[in-house]
């Protein structure tokens, strides 16, 4: 599930993974090949590929801790332009970010405390549209006003979540000969932040099954 935001303040929701289809996903990996070229941390030129996501360097020591309370007016970001004025976002999506209508662009915003500051921190998806692929999850931390990327994935299909303090992944994988149609399974891995930055605390791999063609529910192997 997608939210749309405008250029101004975004609304909070908490969201699902987003879901993906044979078109889109297509559309998404060919479109950020295309506009990355062998750079970033896209696709492989054999197609959709086994990724990790990239964790910025430490910035402080901190504990993960979770947060319901409302977010502050005052902490609310204009996601879009925290994404293209980012310099460790890159090109690929970036050019991909555009609106889906008027100015409503496909954005994720969730706010929660995951790095332990004193304020909320921001999980930012940046999917396509029409069946919201993510291309891009990121995570900023305020550090004196400013907010600064302290996580990033760029490996489509992917999407971040806020789970209970921790930093949730979801990324589908694809083995070769796999048809773009028809991923092998997915890694869904959990981060938390230790000692100034995040370090993966576990990750479940769940394998699709498959009966004639037809998808079933995930395995875990977790």
């Amino acid at each position: 599930m997608r939210g749309l935001t405008g250029a101004g303040p975004v609304r909070v929701r908490r969201t699902a993974r987003a879901a993906t289809t044979a078109t889109s996903v297509l559309v998404a990996v060919t479109l950020f090949v295309s506009a990355c070229g062998t750079g970033g941390t896209g696709a492989r030129d054999e197609g959709p590929a086994h990724a990790d996501p990239v964790v910025s360097p430490p910035v402080s020591t901190a504990t993960a801790t979770g947060s319901t309370a409302p977010v502050p007016a005052a902490e609310r970001v204009d996601a879009v332009r925290l994404v293209k004025d980012d310099p460790l976002v890159s090109a690929g999506v970036k050019r991909l970010l555009k609106p889906c209508a008027a100015d409503e662009y496909p954005v994720d915003v969730s706010y929660g405390n995951l790095t332990g500051g004193t304020a909320n921190d921001v999980v930012i998806n940046v999917l396509t549209c029409g069946d919201a692929v993510g291309v891009g999850s990121y995570v900023y931390r305020d550090q004196g006003g400013a907010h600064v990327n302290v996580f990033r994935a760029e490996e489509p299909p992917v999407y971040a979540e806020i789970d209970r303090g921790d930093l949730v992944v979801t990324m589908q994988v694809y083995d070769r000969g796999d048809p773009v149609s028809s991923p092998s399974g997915e890694n869904v891995i959990t981060y938390r932040w230790t000692a100034g930055r995040f370090t993966e605390e576990f990750r479940t791999h769940n394998d699709y099954g498959k009966v004639s063609g037809t998808e079933q529910a995930p395995r875990s192997d977790g």
